[in-house]
């Protein structure tokens, strides 16, 4: 039995509590099962030094492990000097992600900066951190409108990440730590609402998979984040 007597297709309970940070633009706690993450929004009025006179604005993440988020304490990266290949792997997809649906010449000469940081993990963190993420760029970007800063909304669609894994030749999504330990294959999708598929990742960790179980994967997938999108919408509201 799964935890939270949940069945296959079914993901762990989801709660996302907005405006988390009073200095950040935007931002939200999200849970998802024991997995919580707080991400913020940072907007500034610069650019990557590549996209001087460009004419176009710049998304950037970055991605963090509290020490204790995880069982036994992790040592600060900032500790041991830099960091390590799978932070930098999930930061560049968070970016990379939330860049798709976002149009990046509504606002020259300026970036948004994500923070996602987790405190507690249980599997699902890079998916968890995109889906916090867009929540927390939506209301930055609706507080700038607000105010003045910005002039056009530049959100193209919403956006949302889950998990998904084969074990035992049954596929599950949102896969807590125990689950993705033992998985066969184990994957990661990003699913803009309306445009469609922003990323996806596939790894056979045990097994080799064929093209039948990628789109089942796909499909189950897709399904489960119908309940993430709604929540979303509740908790931005109209920008």
């Amino acid at each position: 039995m799964r935890n939270f007597n949940r069945k296959n297709n079914q993901i762990r309970p989801i709660s996302i509590k907005k405006n988390f940070n009073i200095n950040a633009d935007g931002s939200c706690l999200i849970c998802l099962g024991n997995t919580k993450v707080i991400c913020t929004a940072t907007f500034e009025t610069d650019v990557p030094p590549w996209l001087k006179n460009k004419q176009s604005g710049w998304l950037t993440a970055e991605y963090g492990m509290l020490p204790t988020s995880t069982d036994s304490r992790n040592r600060r990266e900032a500790k041991q000097g830099k960091q390590t290949g799978r932070t930098i792997e999930i930061q560049r997809l968070i970016g990379r992600s939330l860049r798709t649906v976002l149009d990046l010449k509504a606002f020259p000469s300026g970036q948004f900066i994500i923070d996602c940081d987790v405190i507690q993990a249980d599997g699902g963190t890079r998916t968890a951190s995109i889906t916090g993420a867009y929540v927390a760029l939506a209301l930055g970007v609706k507080k700038l409108l607000k105010n003045g800063v910005l002039t056009k909304n530049p959100i193209k669609d919403s956006l949302a990440a889950i998990s998904c894994g084969i074990i035992n030749d049954n596929i599950l999504v949102d896969l807590d730590y125990t689950e993705d330990s033992m998985a066969d294959v184990d994957a990661n999708f990003v699913f803009a609402k309306k445009m469609g598929v922003s990323e996806v990742q596939i790894s056979g960790e045990k097994t080799t998979f064929n093209l039948k179980a990628v789109n089942q994967m796909l499909k189950l997938s897709f399904e489960s984040t119908k309940e993430i999108f709604r929540l979303q919408e509740k908790i931005i509201g109209k920008i």
